[in-house]
């Protein structure tokens, strides 16, 4: 299988039994080499006599067709346990059964809406005879099959001998059929954190609130099964060692992307401060990156900004010592020199003032 179905696919048993497990394959070196998913209902986790953890796994005829239900104890260095809430730190709760009454509350729901219907969406009554009628059965069973199923729904009822028809179930409008079926889409949501507008239920969500509800999505919903991904593989996969160089990250960052504009205007103050380069930006997009010889990992800054140290350093060594810096309202004077005879001038006179006013 490829890695999005094995993600899938223990993700799917850890929403719905609790925990999710695989088995883990080494070679005689003791670096993995595949992952195997096992079915959390066929799973145990127990300690022995010592306090240590084993696992006791049932295999089936669809594991091995040459094994008949015989057990498999498995040490916790070839398992990979992802566990959900629980009580005990070993194992997690199936979030199914612990809101078992509010599911099967919507089961009933959909299931009254199905026969509500398939009857012709026509209440259930009582036919009401001012005699005695020898057999019951035989006339409910001729109404049923006349008046009864959506294929008979609209057809007029002719009663005789003064038999009259009537209702005894109440409407969908009196038990708030759709309101009933609508509370319990959002509560069953609710167990998984999801928000209402990712399972179709547009009423609270607008244009102004959808990207922040989503960017809400990822970090209270996600984050916390991600970081259970995390932990669980980085203890089970990694050895001490490995420990040491690498750790387990999902990278969440492409759910996170706001709009075009937005990313620009946040690639732009990155590349303007010198933390990122071009060739980072176009990573994060998804485009070739730049060759190095062309200044695609160079990292710019401002020219204009210094470090508080040094603010002013440039203009104190500009001035000279021992001469005091003129202010800017103050009035200057330049004396210009006559040239001197026999270089050619003659134009200017000798000793010709002007004032200028400093801006």
């Amino acid at each position: 299988m490829t890695s999005f179905v094995f993600r899938e696919t223990l993700m799917t048993h850890l929403l719905l039994w609790g925990n999710a497990y695989a088995q883990i394959i080494r070679n005689g070196k003791g670096e993995v080499i595949g992952l195997y998913p096992l079915m959390p209902d066929r799973m145990g986790v127990e300690r022995d006599s010592k306090g240590q953890l084993y696992y006791e796994y049932t295999v089936s005829m669809e594991d091995a067709p040459t094994v008949k239900g015989s057990t498999v104890v498995l040490p916790p260095t070839e398992v990979l346990h992802i566990p959900g809430l629980g009580f005990d730190g070993l194992v997690g709760y199936s979030p199914i059964a612990m809101a078992k009454n509010a599911i099967g509350m919507a089961i009933a729901c959909e299931e009254y809406g199905a026969k509500f219907f398939a009857n012709g969406a026509q209440p259930s009554g009582v036919l009401e005879h001012p005699g005695t009628i020898k057999d019951p059965s035989r006339v409910r069973e001729s109404w049923q099959s006349t008046f009864g199923g959506s294929h008979n729904a609209n057809k007029v009822a002719v009663l005789e001998e003064g038999m009259k028809y009537t209702p005894i179930s109440i409407s969908p409008e009196q038990a708030q059929f759709l309101e009933t079926r609508k509370f319990q889409i959002n509560e069953i949501a609710r167990i998984f954190r999801v928000p209402p507008h990712m399972v179709g239920d547009l009423e609270k969500s607008s244009f102004s609130n959808i990207e922040q509800q989503s960017l809400e999505f990822v970090k209270y919903t996600l984050d916390p099964w991600v970081s259970r991904w995390e932990q669980s593989m980085a203890r089970s996969l990694l050895t001490a060692e490995e420990k040491k160089k690498y750790f387990v990250k999902f990278n969440v960052d492409g759910l996170l992307r706001g709009d075009y504009q937005s990313r620009m205007n946040g690639y732009a103050v990155g590349r303007q401060n010198g933390w990122m380069s071009a060739n980072d930006i176009r990573e994060l997009e998804n485009l070739d990156r730049i060759p190095e010889e062309v200044g695609g990992d160079l990292y710019l800054i401002n020219g204009n900004m210094t470090k508080l140290a040094d603010a002013g350093l440039f203009g104190k060594e500009g001035a000279a010592p021992g001469k005091e810096e003129s202010d800017e309202d103050k009035e200057v004077l330049e004396l210009e020199e006559s040239e001197k005879p026999g270089n050619g001038g003659g134009g200017a006179h000798p000793g010709t003032e002007r004032h200028h006013r400093g801006r």
